[in-house]
């Protein structure tokens, strides 16, 4: 089981369209074909986002391919997926979001030493324009600072 279990699919937007806050890994509910294509590394995070659906949280737009070798049993592509939080993280998460202008967004998808799919999500608010051209400029000047230390 050693080196095969190092999937991990990174939202890579989360972190350019999103200031990112408090950070917590929730549990995935999952079917079996589903925890199969995502040990294939066939998952997608872009456009998902998580929501609240009574008292559970759910996370939404998560693709994850249909599994080549399944059956008529093979899961929906973008179902909505549970996320597997304890109740005191819920009443939490679910005060924060009330707040004005803050989400949940997923931000990676791993599978853990015991073989389970964990979801690393945040709490997040949405950024400006001008706030992403700032974090352009930055990861350039970077770049740069980078380029003079190797030569």
């Amino acid at each position: 089981m050693g080196e095969q279990n190092q999937i991990s699919i990174k939202n890579k937007k989360a972190g350019y369209q999103y200031f990112l806050f408090e950070k917590l890994t929730a549990g995935l509910q999952l079917t079996g074909t589903e925890i199969k294509s995502i040990r294939d590394g066939k998952a997608n995070l872009t456009d998902a986002y998580c929501a609240f659906k009574g008292d559970e949280l759910f996370v939404i737009n998560m693709h994850i391919s249909e599994y080549s070798l399944g059956t008529h049993y093979n899961h929906e592509a973008k179902r909505d997926r549970k996320l597997l939080l304890n109740r005191r993280e819920l009443k939490k998460l679910l005060t924060k979001i009330k707040e004005k202008g803050f989400t949940i967004i997923p931000t990676l998808l791993f599978i853990n030493e015991k073989g389970l799919a964990k979801l690393d999500i945040a709490l997040a608010r949405g950024k400006k324009t001008y706030d992403k051209r700032e974090t352009i400029k930055q990861k350039d000047n970077q770049r740069e600072i980078d380029r003079g230390r190797d030569q």
